[in-house]
């Protein structure tokens, strides 16, 4: 059986913290990245062995692992509740730079500019969610913000409330958009039957509705896209 041998007594260019502050951040493997997260290891293992596991556990995957619960986290040995919000609480931020980013765009002028503001907030859930992407008359966002959350297959949409956010906020147009946790982007009946009638529905209150976005992982579904709008 080989020894273990703690990351303070590895050599000073292998160690994941020291690493970093000499060659920067893009140097560190995913495993790296995540034992600076945790800190310390065990009494049998290293930080770095902990983050291993951690991430065999998403299957080697980061969007995996974001969307792992903290109880999932904690099902790997060595890593508590303290532990687990770390590193739930470092990929949340992820998720948000990424969201700021596509916040930063000035207008939505096709499917991949509102795939790109609403991906972030869905892509990971492992439940479906809806939100909605408010514009004004030059397309240009107004505010993003999520509107239900359903069980592991279906959420309900409430157009009464989705409409009056809309005035509330000025908004001449809109993007909706919904996640599928199965990763088949295809839309269902329900999913076609709410658009008509979310699209029908808000003509009459002089907003148009741009666009139904389906997010499945990294992939999507544009209504607009496929000509169903």
């Amino acid at each position: 059986m080989n020894e273990f041998v703690s990351i303070k007594n590895w050599l000073e260019d292998d160690k994941p913290r020291e690493k970093m502050m000499q060659r920067g951040a893009a140097a560190l493997t995913d495993a790296e990245l995540l034992a600076i997260l945790i800190s310390s290891g065990t009494r049998e293992r290293s930080a770095l062995d902990l983050a291993k596991d951690i991430l065999a556990q998403a299957k080697n995957n980061l969007r995996e692992l974001g969307r792992l619960s903290l109880k999932e986290l904690q099902k790997t040995k060595g890593i508590g509740e303290a532990r687990a919000i770390t590193i739930a609480a470092a990929m949340e931020l992820g998720r948000r730079r990424q969201l700021a980013e596509g916040l930063d765009r000035p207008a939505i002028k096709s499917s991949r500019d509102a795939a790109g503001i609403v991906m972030p907030l869905l892509q990971d859930l492992p439940h479906e969610c809806c939100c909605v992407v408010y514009l004004n008359q030059a397309s240009k966002v107004i505010n993003t913000e999520i509107v239900s959350n359903g069980g592991l297959t279906s959420t309900i949409v409430d157009i009464r409330i989705l409409l009056k956010n809309a005035l509330l906020c000025s908004a001449n147009q809109l993007v909706i958009a919904h996640n599928h946790p199965s990763g088949n982007k295809n839309p269902s009946e329900a999913d076609k039957q709410i658009t008509r009638k979310l699209k029908e529905s808000a003509l009459l209150m002089d907003i148009r509705l741009l666009d139904h976005i389906i997010i499945a992982g990294n992939d999507y579904f544009s209504f607009g896209d496929e000509g169903m709008m």
